[in-house]
């Protein structure tokens, strides 16, 4: 059976997720985090896509991204997926796939795009890994919160001043 096509709209956002195969670990260390985004970066500058929210999580990422093409959401992904997984089985003496098959992808709805955006920064509070949003060092949580840290690449700043709502429904 052929696999179903995805339904992109470019400028409509997409909730992206990918894990790692038999949910195995993706990320042992800083380093494997700043390389998986140093290459998302690059890999969403060249193919198109803007990516609003991230969190890097021990066996899966969820991204929020918007494509401004048909094929950019593919394009990034493929790019990404391709060249972490060489670096990751290279840096941790290993063989074979590190994904859990394909990424998946939702359209999201304008009016649940922060919700979104929450959910996706909050996920590591809710898994347990950190005791509040602000801890979580590899989410975007950082970059839309004014004075933290700024990415320069994520766009931040699609609907204004968030972060009330963020804070306030946990």
């Amino acid at each position: 059976m052929a696999r179903q096509a995805r339904t992109i709209i470019p400028g409509q956002a997409m909730h992206v997720m990918v894990r790692g195969n038999n949910r195995e670990t993706l990320f042992f260390n800083d380093a494997d985090r700043r390389i998986y985004l140093d290459w998302l970066r690059d890999a969403a500058k060249q193919f198109g896509s803007a990516v609003h929210a991230f969190a890097l999580m021990p066996n899966h990422v969820h991204l929020l991204m918007t494509p401004q093409n048909p094929d950019s959401l593919a394009k990034t992904m493929q790019s990404l997926g391709r060249r972490y997984a060489q670096y990751f089985n290279q840096q941790h003496h290993r063989s074979g796939t590190i994904w859990e098959g394909r990424y998946r992808s939702s359209l999201i709805d304008p009016d649940y795009f922060l919700r979104c955006q929450r959910y996706i920064e909050l996920n590591p509070v809710r898994a347990g890994f950190e005791s509040s949003p602000q801890d979580s060092t590899w989410t975007s949580f950082a970059s839309h919160m004014v004075g933290m840290r700024n990415l320069g690449w994520l766009i931040t700043n699609t609907f204004g001043n968030w972060v009330i709502p963020l804070l306030s429904d946990k």
